[in-house]
């Protein structure tokens, strides 16, 4: 009797090891594709597509079939400027972020091959939406990207779900006496003028751009402004740039084309500022409720480039804006 019962308890202990060893793998599995899940929507990956002839490089990450944000970057930086943003957000969301003809690693053709206007750039903007098929999306624009991305909504009003402004101007209270050299320029465009902002690309001026408004310099990453000073640099580049600087008054002139479309559409919107921007004051923020007066505001304490102090900030607003969008 008693070596029976040995031997059924070393087979009762046989048993239970073997399920607890069976239940152990099944959760190691089910592990394996949760991070395998995860991992395939959260990686960001790094591609190029054609678009009217030019090389145009873009950051995409997210599930395919989530609905979509269309990151648009300013100056002098790329879509690196939001390396920080999109893992907040890829886990719900599709994500995408190009970097302009003459920024970041997309092509910078000479400004005698190229016509280095906002047009263009929202044209370029325009083909690179058109090539990826994109239907529906959101966009998120930033100083330059705001009158790219306010052309592509005007002329793309049934693609656009919501509106998401970081220091993007579209009201002429937002321009700050920081644009006083720009604006001499605009007015009378003499070789004179236009060498007189040459410093404009200047590594000193990029610095300040990133640093004008923070209270804690330590959180702005060097590689930031040291990435966008090495494009800067190129050879050429500060003739693009300044092309650019030059056309920037159609942007100031498309303001109350801007305002109409946001009065007969009424998209929804979010407005994220840093409110010590030296560029674009807090006043040009204010100013979109004028027209859109169901935009929520939300400003921060910091400077031009929010998303280098402020993303988990930022990055739980959008969370909650994009959950309210209409697909």
């Amino acid at each position: 009797m008693y070596k029976r019962n040995r031997i059924m308890t070393k087979l009762l202990m046989i048993l239970m090891v073997t399920g607890l060893l069976t239940g152990n793998a099944a959760a190691q599995y089910k592990n394996k594709q949760i991070i395998k899940s995860t991992m395939e929507h959260t990686q960001i990956h790094y591609r190029n597509v054609k678009v009217n002839g030019l090389n145009i490089f873009y950051r995409e990450s997210g599930p395919i079939g989530a609905p979509t944000l269309l990151l648009l970057h300013g100056y002098p930086t790329s879509s690196h400027m939001f390396r920080n943003l999109i893992p907040i957000l890829n886990a719900r969301y599709h994500v995408i972020a190009p970097d302009l003809p003459g920024f970041g690693y997309s092509d910078a053709p000479d400004h005698k091959n190229f016509n280095y206007t906002f047009d263009n750039l929202a044209s370029t903007a325009q083909g690179f939406i058109d090539e990826l098929g994109l239907k529906r999306f959101a966009v998120y624009i930033f100083d330059y990207g705001s009158p790219v991305g306010l052309r592509l909504a005007m002329a793309n009003p049934e693609k656009i779900t919501g509106i998401i402004s970081q220091n993007g101007n579209a009201y002429e209270e937002g321009l700050s006496k920081e644009w006083g050299p720009i604006q001499k320029y605009w007015k009378d465009q003499s070789q004179a003028n236009r060498d007189a902002l040459k410093d404009f690309v200047s590594e000193k001026a990029t610095w300040f751009q990133y640093h004008e408004g923070v209270a804690d310099a330590s959180l702005i990453a060097p590689e930031t402004y040291t990435l966008d000073q090495h494009f800067l640099d190129r050879p050429g580049n500060i003739e693009i740039q300044l092309d650019l600087v030059k056309d920037y008054r159609t942007n100031v002139a498309l303001y109350p084309k801007f305002h109409e479309y946001f009065r007969k559409y009424q998209p929804k919107a979010l407005l994220v500022w840093g409110n010590r921007d030296p560029y674009f004051l807090p006043a040009g923020a204010k100013a979109y409720l004028k027209d859109l007066p169901g935009a929520k505001l939300k400003f921060y304490d910091t400077g031009h480039f929010a998303l280098e102090t402020n993303a988990s900030e930022i990055g739980a607003e959008i969370l909650d804006f994009m959950a309210e969008l209409p697909r």
